[in-house]
């Protein structure tokens, strides 16, 4: 690692790492939140539901979080998103946003033929316009102290179509995901700001509705 690779990741681990989809006890988001207040890290939790946020907040702080802002936030909504961030920004004692983990989403397992045009356009606004909204508000931050990490949680199901729980509407809304990210990549590089995209298969979460519970 050079100097300023390693200047960069000591700096970027003082400031504050934005994760939505925090509030769900056996998501993602949670063991993402909880892992980095474990290393000290300033956090700041998004999530539509509120009463989870505040466990997600308690727990992160006991985890060792040094500070932790919350914001409801419905990631659809464009206005939504720009609210729930500028609250970020103007929380008292956090730090400027260094990094941005979108863990937020749905899961659709319905099959094609049985799917509405609305259905599917639900998981796509969620899964890949809100995976826009986030890094499109985020951004220019990053861009204006040239630091940044944008990482999306992305999906096996972007590349064999999914499986038992995901089907074509989820697999499509994870490769918008993933070549939304690989496009921020090239037009952010040399900036200081960079993107990845995590592409898990199943994980036994509350998004899978118990469906692995015989497999735990």
């Amino acid at each position: 690692m050079s100097e300023r690779s390693a200047a960069d990741e000591a700096r970027i681990e003082r400031l504050t790492c934005v994760i939505t989809g925090a509030a769900s006890e056996r998501g993602i988001g949670r063991g993402v939140a909880l892992t980095l207040a474990r290393h000290g890290r300033p956090l700041a939790l998004l999530d539509l539901d509120e009463d989870g946020l505040v466990t997600a907040a308690e727990a992160a702080r006991a985890a060792g979080a040094p500070h932790v802002v919350t914001a409801r936030v419905d990631i659809a909504d464009e206005a939504s998103v720009d609210t729930a961030l500028t609250a970020v920004e103007q929380d008292e004692g956090a730090p400027a946003v260094g990094a941005l983990v979108s863990c937020a989403g749905i899961a659709n397992p319905t099959p094609f033929l049985e799917m509405t045009s609305a259905a599917f356009e639900r998981t796509l606004r969620i899964n890949t316009l809100g995976t826009f909204h986030l890094a499109r508000r985020v951004l220019p931050g990053m861009l204006d102290q040239g630091l940044g990490r944008i990482l999306a949680i992305g999906s096996t199901a972007a590349q064999d179509g999914g499986g038992n729980y995901s089907t074509s509407a989820y697999a499509a809304s994870k490769a918008g995901v993933e070549g939304l990210l690989r496009g921020l990549a090239k037009e952010t590089a040399g900036t200081g700001v960079t993107t990845a995209v995590i592409a898990p298969a199943n994980i036994d979460t509350d998004i899978m509705g118990g469906r692995l519970e015989g497999e735990r």
